[in-house]
């Protein structure tokens, strides 16, 4: 399964080819990288570009608002660089974005829609991510060098309670 799902279909002006998010999984209160290539089929002006997006977790719809790009970029750290107005061809971008603390822990869906200034779909993107406390990074690095996921007992339980669990002697159920 990969992170973020291109939803566009050959009808839109973005040919999405290739997105990398570094770390792979983010964390709230934290960067990610976002590397996006691709074709542009046409000349697009990005500060005109709409974007709509939707998150939910479950049946509930936490955020349903539209954004131009530049003010989607600037709330989460990050901005448009280079001439915003491109031609037709070869489209690179990459964003250094921090993950607001606020957004609610939970499994969520991130709906993305976005559309030029003259109203042509311009990209889709289909986003589920897991802000979960129980999954935090860990300060200490395996012999590659990578980060190690450690969760201690306290620390599960704690999640646990959180979601409504108690812990008896044979595991995990769920509280009533």
């Amino acid at each position: 399964m990969r992170l973020v799902e291109d939803a566009s279909d050959d009808t839109y002006v973005l040919d999405i080819l290739d997105i990398t998010l570094t770390p792979a999984l983010p964390w709230l209160g934290h960067q990610v990288r976002w590397e996006m290539d691709g074709l542009l089929k046409e000349t697009v002006d990005l500060t005109r570009v709409t974007c709509n997006v939707i998150m939910k977790f479950g049946p509930v719809k936490m955020l349903d608002r539209s954004y131009r790009l530049p003010d989607l970029l600037a709330g989460i750290g990050a901005r448009l660089s280079g001439d915003p107005r491109l031609p037709p061809g070869p489209w690179k971008q990459a964003w250094n974005l921090r993950i607001p603390e606020t957004v609610p822990v939970a499994r969520h869906r991130i709906r993305l829609r976005a559309r030029t200034g003259s109203g042509k779909n311009f990209m889709a993107l289909d986003i589920p991510v897991d802000f979960s406390h129980r999954f935090r990074p860990a300060t200490a690095t395996g012999s590659s060098g990578s980060p190690v996921l450690r969760l201690t007992r306290s620390q599960m339980e704690r999640a646990a309670r959180g979601w409504g669990w108690h812990e008896p002697h044979d595991g995990f159920v769920p509280s009533e």
